[in-house]
């Protein structure tokens, strides 16, 4: 560029600039945004949500942030930035960073057998389906932390028909609400994961990938490496540091009314209020408060969960506070499974569901991460649209399409063009 041209191309800069045009350039195009909003207001006015909080971070700062609709339609509470959900399976993520944790400070290796802290792991089985019902054969390994990270270990939550009946007579799968659900068991953790070792699995170590008890097995094996139960672990090594004040397993009294009822979809597409127990409302004010299920059972806020994927998208670290080293973080947010999770551009790291095909998860660029709860909670970390998204409901079971609808039209409402894969990662 010539002299001429640089000093025109300056006072276009310096006129932009003074004119506030550049810096008011929202993160999300404001008629675009007023889409999410209408999304989610169409689906509490249908009856087809209670109501929901939606939160959206751009470069770690809030977009978007709306409470719509009912945390309690019956009591007249309405939604608040502030409710707090049941989160389900997204404790697993926090499950996984514990176990990392612990992996760089030397008390686990990825490749330690189950067996070495779960005695029922030393030796366990895979149920094989035959003509009149299944038949127990020996694994041909040990599993392993690696596998139940990577959700490769064969574990299910046991609803299975050839081996239902089988984890129904020792408290866990059909006897387990939906077979993920432990917070009514007056036992700890480890009682119940080592009653699990005793019972077949549906696949062999590292051949498929199946989802289910994984990450309540590594609950326990966080308990057994650093000598102190889970809840208290979390506490001290994460959502303290963090600053995550809402977020543990059982509800402080005080806070009861802050809790979002659960909800159930109907066949005709709307909600009626969730029953008690393990299929609806769930034992976290009143029940015995012993069993810190490591892959289902943490209670937390769109605001808490926030800062803890802004720490993991930020390579480990949030306002100055290190949990994880940066090379830690990359394998947790990194395909770990090649094509066992989707033969279709969908891959599994140690933590999240990853996106490696543009197109694979609606609108997420290659390389973004995340997951969901039972109760139809979803989350998504796009590193490169330097963008978090979460969306808290409570519906058990959800069944509605709102949790694939969120993303993308919060997607449509960025002005920055996705990394589609050709590019350099």
């Amino acid at each position: 560029m010539n002299v001429r041209g640089l000093r025109y191309a300056t006072a276009v800069l310096v006129l932009v600039s003074a004119t506030g045009v550049l810096a008011q350039q929202p993160p999300l195009n404001p008629e675009r945004a007023a889409r999410i909003d209408a999304l989610l207001q169409r689906y509490v006015d249908e009856n087809r949500i209670a109501g929901a909080v939606a939160l959206v971070l751009h470069d770690g700062k809030p977009v978007y942030e709306r409470a719509l609709g009912w945390s309690d339609k019956e009591a007249g509470r309405k939604m608040t930035a502030d409710t707090i959900f049941r989160i389900a399976s997204q404790t697993k993520a926090l499950t996984s960073a514990a176990v990392l944790m612990l992996v760089e400070e030397g008390r686990l290796a990825l490749s330690n057998p189950v067996g070495q802290f779960i005695a029922s792991f030393d030796k366990t089985t895979v149920a094989v389906r035959g003509d009149i019902g299944a038949t127990a054969v020996a694994a041909t390994r040990p599993i392993t932390v690696r596998d139940l990270l990577t959700h490769t270990a064969g574990i299910s939550y046991g609803t299975e028909s050839h081996i239902a009946p089988l984890y129904e007579a020792k408290g866990l799968g059909p006897a387990a609400g939906y077979g993920w659900y432990t917070a009514d068991k007056d036992e700890p953790v480890c009682e119940t994961m080592n009653r699990l070792g005793t019972l077949p699995f549906v696949s062999q170590p590292g051949e498929a990938w199946v989802y289910g008890y994984n990450t309540d097995v590594l609950g326990c094996i966080v308990e057994r490496a650093s000598g102190m139960p889970l809840d208290r672990f979390i506490d001290t090594r994460i959502t303290g540091p963090l600053r995550m004040k809402d977020t543990r397993f059982f509800l402080a009294p005080g806070d009861r009314a802050r809790l979002a009822a659960v909800y159930a979809s109907r066949s005709d597409g709307t909600t009626a209020r969730a029953p008690d127990g393990a299929r609806g409302q769930g034992h976290y004010v009143e029940g015995p408060q012993r069993n810190f299920a490591g892959g289902a059972g943490l209670l937390s806020t769109a605001r808490d969960y926030a800062r803890f994927l802004e720490m993991i998208r930020n390579g480990g670290v949030l306002d100055g506070v290190r949990l994880l080293s940066a090379r830690s973080v990359a394998l947790m947010t990194s395909n770990q499974v090649g094509t066992l999770h989707s033969p279709d551009g969908l891959g599994y790291s140690l933590a999240f569901e990853t996106v490696e095909r543009y197109g694979a998860s609606g609108m997420s660029s290659v390389g973004a991460y995340g997951w969901g709860g039972a109760y139809g909670t979803r989350y998504i970390v796009d590193p490169d649209a330097r963008v978090t998204m979460i969306l808290m409901i409570q519906l058990l079971p959800n069944l509605t399409d709102v949790r694939e609808k969120f993303p993308n039209v919060v997607y449509q409402a960025l002005g920055d063009a996705p990394r589609t894969g050709s590019e350099p990662r």
